[in-house]
């Protein structure tokens, strides 16, 4: 390569020199220069491009400094874009094993979610909750079937605000078993003589979990229920 005898050889001309004269490349240059020329410029092209720009600088005129130092600082921020794109990737890799172990875990567990609505094994008592926004002087739930008949009405009496849990042991007014089922429960309140109705916490059991494939939140698929994000779970049976 020719030395101008009034100015240095910058990196652009390096690049143009080493990567299109096809004689005057060594058969790494080349490979280097190719897989630069087909994704972006990799470090060690970087680098071997650096040093040759430094051999070949014109002796009457060296590089200058600040070039020089913004070029390395160029290099550095290639290596560390490198090397957090290596981290990003083994952290995505890890994620998604530690979701698939979690989701595993879960199928077949009976959890705790804000709804109305719950699939009741009859022959066991069920367990359930009422968010109290604030102190209340009574309550009740009111559980329904599928067919929107009453079934049973639970008094919860006085309670201040938090959760307020009741019980009910799948009997209806008469005190006779019902079929197991799909049932509604509605709690409702009175507020300064006006009706409130509250948000009920019911257990439901996990049939299967979808892993998101493009990085989204966990849902479980719920028996009776459908689709619900892990984050929405209150609690986690045992």
């Amino acid at each position: 390569m020719a030395v101008d005898s009034t100015s240095g050889v910058n990196l652009s001309d390096v690049i143009k020199a080493s990567g299109v004269s096809a004689a005057t490349t060594t058969s790494s240059n080349k490979s280097a220069l190719t897989s630069a020329s087909n994704d972006a410029l990799g470090k060690d092209a970087f680098l071997q491009l650096l040093v040759t720009q430094m051999q070949n600088q014109n002796p009457l005129d060296p590089q200058d400094n600040g070039e020089f130092v913004a070029q390395l600082a160029q290099f550095s921020s290639l290596e560390g874009i490198t090397s957090l794109n290596d981290s990003v990737t083994s952290i995505a890799g890890a994620l998604g094993s530690s979701q698939a172990l979690q989701a595993s875990s879960l199928v077949g567990r009976s959890v705790v979610v804000q709804s109305d609505k719950a699939v009741v094994d009859t022959t066991k008592s069920l367990t359930g909750s009422v968010v109290v926004p604030q102190s209340i002087s009574s309550a009740t739930v009111t559980v329904t079937d599928a067919e929107g008949n009453t079934v049973k009405t639970l008094d919860l009496g006085a309670h201040s605000a938090g959760n307020a849990e009741f019980i009910w042991d799948g009997t209806n007014a008469k005190g006779e078993k019902v079929d197991p089922g799909t049932y509604s429960f509605t709690a409702q309140t009175t507020v300064d003589g006006e009706a409130l109705q509250m948000s009920t916490l019911l257990p439901a059991t996990v049939t299967s979990v979808t892993l998101s494939q493009t990085g989204g939140e966990m849902m479980l698929n719920l028996a009776g229920l459908g689709q619900l994000a892990l984050s929405k779970v209150q609690t986690i049976g045992i």
